[in-house]
């Protein structure tokens, strides 16, 4: 409880010092580094200051990357009768990082897991907070600059993944230093879940701004309590009152009934929707409906569908299956029914970056040429 109250009163900039400072006090810590990952899901990047930085260490290897990846405690041999103690830094399902402590060897190290593991949560709620009035754990995450049309993408979104009884989510964008108009968005109360993936238009600050219209157009008509299908109006609306036109989007808008697993849809000119449900992968088509912002005054219909408890749901835009080789071969919708089977194992929140990386990696890239999103829904149902 010293560990927390000190973390709730601790000036913004001053957490990783004051978990370090409060670690050495009450357990015995000979250090004790904070991680927090970055934009690409690649690395653990410390947020310390030179010259005792630590050094980065990958997401998906070594004792830190596998805390972070199973969101489990790991410990290390830390040499000279220490014992280092990875702990994920994680807030309602979302994985911000890494607390990294070293303490005394001893069977009192495990005697202490669930406490460092609570301090360890803790902070990750006080880092959310924190980010309203410093840059230093968003700067802590870029191992290089981002685009403005990216600066501008990561601040709209919800988080990375997050988890419920009901759910568990995860999605990601790539390339993370340079996207453009994809998107998603989520917002849970206690009987539903509303989810929306975009499929951006254009390229730069153009498709930023665009998105970012559309996305604000349905918080505000969701936050006035209008059902999908009018939120989907109200967004058109707003799109086509500023572009005329010109430029518009698409999106898959769902509402889900926790309680019974029914779903609205509405399927506007949206990107593509798989279901794994009992081993088997299908896509999932709806009625297909304009864009966001094509025409003046579109109306739009709310489709249903179910969830069954089981059921894992992954959507794309085209910057995955219509992802193209140096030597001209598409990924297409085969390879990645391929990659979804092969990543059944994962959870949610481990699917998005597995399916990229297999992306990247049979097109001999470090990156799409165009946005690529992965979103995936781990139903569980009530």
């Amino acid at each position: 409880m010293a560990v927390v109250r000190a973390l709730r009163t601790a000036a913004p900039h001053e957490l990783p010092e004051t978990v370090h400072r409060e670690l050495a006090t009450g357990y015995a810590a000979d250090g004790a580094d904070l991680f927090l990952a970055d934009y690409g899901l690649t690395v653990l990047r410390p947020v310390s200051t030179p010259p005792h930085a630590a050094a980065p260490v990958s997401v998906h290897h070594g004792p830190a990357g596998r805390a972070f990846g199973a969101q489990e405690p790991c410990l290390e041999p830390a040499g000279g009768g220490r014992t280092r103690v990875h702990l994920p830094v994680t807030v309602r399902g979302d994985r911000l990082g890494v607390l990294s402590v070293v303490l005394p060897a001893g069977d009192g190290v495990r005697e202490v897991l669930p406490e460092l593991a609570e301090i360890a949560e803790v902070l990750g709620h006080e880092l959310i907070v924190a980010e309203r009035d410093t840059d230093r754990y968003l700067l802590a995450r870029r191992t290089d600059r981002l685009t403005l049309a990216a600066e501008m993408q990561w601040q709209l979104l919800p988080g990375r993944s997050c988890a419920r009884p009901e759910y568990e989510l995860g999605a990601q964008l790539e390339p993370a230093y340079a996207i453009f108009g994809d998107n998603f968005d989520w917002s849970a109360t206690a009987d539903h879940l509303m989810l929306y993936v975009t499929n951006g238009m254009g390229e730069g600050t153009e498709a930023s701004l665009l998105t970012n219209l559309a996305v604000n157009a349905w918080r505000n008509a969701r936050r006035a309590g209008l059902s999908v299908a009018d939120q989907a109006c109200l967004a058109d609306q707003a799109v086509f009152a500023h572009y005329g036109g010109r430029s518009y989007l698409s999106v898959l808008m769902f509402d889900f009934d926790l309680a019974t697993g029914r779903v609205q849809v509405v399927d506007a000119g949206s990107p593509l929707l798989l279901r794994l449900r009992d081993g088997v992968v299908e896509k999932v088509e709806f009625e297909a409906q304009l864009p966001l912002g094509m025409f003046e005054e579109t109306d739009y219909e709310a489709q249903e569908f179910e969830v069954r408890p089981g059921d894992r749901l992954i959507s794309v835009s085209d910057g995955v299956y219509e992802a193209v080789s140096p030597q001209g071969e598409v990924y297409g919708e085969n390879a990645l029914f391929r990659a979804v089977q092969a990543t059944r194992l994962l959870p949610a929140a481990e699917v998005p970056r597995a399916v990229l990386r297999e992306l990247t990696g049979r097109h001999d890239r470090s990156a799409p040429d165009d946005d690529a999103l992965v979103l995936c829904l781990d139903w569980r149902g009530r």
